[in-house]
């Protein structure tokens, strides 16, 4: 990408943050009597077109998918997580968790369960070139800014062939996406553009076994398995499958410190949305290949990737195969 198109994203990017601040101290936060939480209640009116104030210029061709999903214990087992080239874990509401999973290399037939976004999602996604968010809804006050994003939002109200309800599963745990109905292709891992890099493993590192995350309300631990090259998943204490059975295990384990902060928003029974923070700097730990690597991480801006390095400022690669981001309190 060049500096121009860069230096013109980041912009655009520190605009929307700056606005998504003023316009939510502006118009207070949603407190018991607001919109629920997927924001389906709303009329698609009451929006600002996705077109209005977005910067149609640059790059047009295809990126990557994101798909916000459920996390809570009733939306288990997921349907197409393991089709997903890279999984990020963020605390939400209550101290639970919720994902993000970004498809370029494939697109499964299914994913779900479907829920809603957050404030945070604009900032983690500057990094791509227009990337499409699949979700099912937002924060009344929420939407606007995301119309804005440079990003291709995919609701139920925008793109209704690609949504499904699930008859065996209670709402609103059971909302679906079909990728195949969405005007997109998987674009290739080029699309990735974190800044992760993959090869050998460092040197050093201490080896480990597990590698336990805690959020107030929910768990994930990370168990090494030789047999799979990758890390076991189990969430709250069960192992955490895919709807067909498949155990989930990422090559590479991220579990990222950074700071988690209330947001301007809060969502229907007026709990205040945490807001993490993904451009800065601080302390991550790296898992691949039954070892532990302390390292620095550094985002400079929205637009920009995330760089890993070790003490000696060495880049750190990653295992080949599915990653996963895990972000947690410094």
């Amino acid at each position: 990408m060049g500096q121009q198109a860069r230096t013109r994203r980041a912009a655009t990017t520190a605009a929307l943050l700056a606005a998504t601040m003023s316009a939510a101290l502006a118009a207070g936060c949603t407190g018991a009597g607001g919109p629920a939480d997927d924001g389906r209640g709303q009329s698609p009116s009451s929006r600002q077109s996705p077109s209005e104030g977005r910067d149609e210029s640059g790059p047009t061709g295809a990126s990557v998918l994101a798909v916000k999903l459920d996390n809570a214990r009733a939306a288990r087992p997921h349907t197409g997580l393991d089709a997903a080239d890279l999984v990020y874990v963020e605390q939400v509401e209550g101290g639970l968790s919720r994902l993000m999973a970004v498809y370029a290399s494939e697109l499964p037939k299914a994913v779900g369960p479907v829920r809603s976004a957050r404030e945070s999602d604009l900032e983690l996604l500057a990094q791509f070139e227009r990337p499409a968010l699949a979700f099912s809804g937002a924060q009344g006050r929420l939407m606007p800014l995301i119309d804005k994003a440079r990003l291709d939002a995919r609701t139920p109200e925008k793109a209704a062939d690609a949504f499904y309800r699930d008859p065996d599963r209670a709402a609103p745990h059971n909302l679906y996406l079909r990728p195949g109905e969405l005007p997109a292709s998987a674009p290739g891992a080029d699309a990735l553009t974190t800044g992760f890099r993959y090869g050998p493993a460092p040197a050093g590192g201490e080896p480990r076994e597990s590698r336990t995350v805690r959020y107030p309300a929910a768990r994930f631990t990370f168990t090494w398995s030789a047999e799979r090259a990758g890390w076991l998943l189990s969430t709250d204490g069960a192992p955490t499958e895919t709807s067909d059975g498949e155990r989930v295990a990422p090559a590479t384990v991220v579990v990222q410190h950074v700071k988690v902060r209330a947001s301007a928003f809060r969502d229907f029974l007026g709990n205040n949305t945490p807001y993490t923070e993904t451009v800065g700097s601080g302390t991550a730990e790296v898992l691949r290949d039954g070892r532990s690597y302390d390292v620095r991480w550094e985002r400079r801006s929205a637009t920009d990737g995330t760089g890993f390095t070790t003490a000696d400022g060495t880049p750190v690669n990653f295992a080949e195969g599915q990653v996963w981001v895990v972000f947690t309190g410094a």
